[in-house]
């Protein structure tokens, strides 16, 4: 089955390694080349060519020419090295992604679930919860959360083209390039939201918190000005609402591309969710008050710098008139 790779910081260690299978070979020829250097009747002792030897030294022919036959060994060995690649010739191993995905698959059941996915990212050198996994998750198009199965990952391998962890680990930047297209992306945004519904339990809306984790996540190359003011509307959570819904998660992102930050352009007679009716009303009015504190502030602060003014004229002479008539009752 061959071993996993633990770190793919060392390239040398792939599973199945190439080079590996060809240094065996070789020297599994060196043997055989040993054995037909040696004199006379020895030559019946080399198992691979033991037939033809026996019936060369029958007819009287020299043993040097047993070297011939060890060479017409390299064509039937290089068969089955063709059976492992890829029926498209895009030069992957399919026997290497196999091994690869049999090193994580869960003993009783055919996928890989929680507990390797965990060794998978820790061997891939990438945190569970960032946003190389959810990009590698919309490359495989996984149907669930902390889960590929067999099928998701043979074709998820042969999508990126990559057949061993440091064959993933090199695809990362041109993956991460590629979600940046405004496409691509809007294609990994709606991918998202699916891979965070928990299918066992027939989900039809992202849990509140699942939502705003998902979307800071999702947002991680690109995020928009309004994207906190959002989530901080979530987690405050005004309307007491319990899960996102499609339709408001998908809005979303069109709210982020036509709405300006100011929000000075939001329409309510426009076909938004409701929500975002609720939300403008909500930043709309902490703005409101955001404004009049820091207003309040800036009011104590100069009352609490200016210099106290010296007493007037008018002052001084009630002062001095009500001493006048204090010394004059006495």
């Amino acid at each position: 089955m061959g071993q996993c790779v633990t770190k793919c910081k060392n390239p040398t260690s792939s599973l199945g390694s190439k080079s590996g299978d060809k240094e065996s070979s070789s020297k599994s020829h060196h043997k055989k080349g040993g054995g037909s250097g040696g004199g006379g009747h020895k030559e019946e002792h080399s198992a691979p060519c033991s037939k033809a030897s026996s019936e060369l030294m029958f007819n009287g022919t020299k043993p040097a020419e047993v070297t011939v036959e060890t060479t017409a060994i390299a064509p039937s060995s290089a068969g089955p090295r063709k059976e492992e690649r890829s029926a498209e010739g895009d030069g992957l191993s399919l026997v290497r992604i196999e091994e690869l995905f049999s090193c994580y698959k869960d003993e009783q059941d055919d996928d890989i679930l929680e507990e390797g996915m965990e060794r998978f990212c820790n061997d891939l050198c990438v945190d569970p919860a960032e946003f190389r996994v959810l990009v590698l998750a919309w490359k495989f198009q996984a149907a669930t959360m902390c889960k590929f199965t067999r099928k998701e990952f043979v074709e998820g391998c042969r999508a990126i083209q990559a057949d061993s962890l440091e064959g993933i680990c090199a695809r990362f930047p041109f993956m991460l390039l590629e979600a940046q297209g405004e496409e691509n992306f809007k294609d990994l945004y709606r991918f998202t939201f699916q891979f965070g519904l928990d299918a066992d339990e027939g989900q039809r809306s992202l849990q509140r918190d699942i939502a705003i984790a998902l979307w800071r996540l999702v947002f991680t190359q690109d995020m928009p000005a309004i994207l906190e003011r959002w989530l901080d509307f979530l987690s405050e959570n005004p309307s007491g609402i319990r899960g996102i819904s499609r339709d408001t998660w998908n809005m979303f992102l069109n709210f982020t591309q036509a709405i300006g930050p100011d929000l000075s352009n939001y329409s309510e007679d426009e076909a938004w969710p409701s929500l975002f009716d609720t939300f403008v009303e909500w930043e709309m009015e902490r703005r409101r008050k955001e404004e009049e504190e820091k207003a309040a502030r800036a009011k104590e602060e100069r009352q609490s710098t200016a210099p106290e003014s010296p007493p007037t004229t008018d002052r001084l002479g009630t002062e001095g008139s009500r001493g006048s008539q204090t010394w004059g009752g006495h």
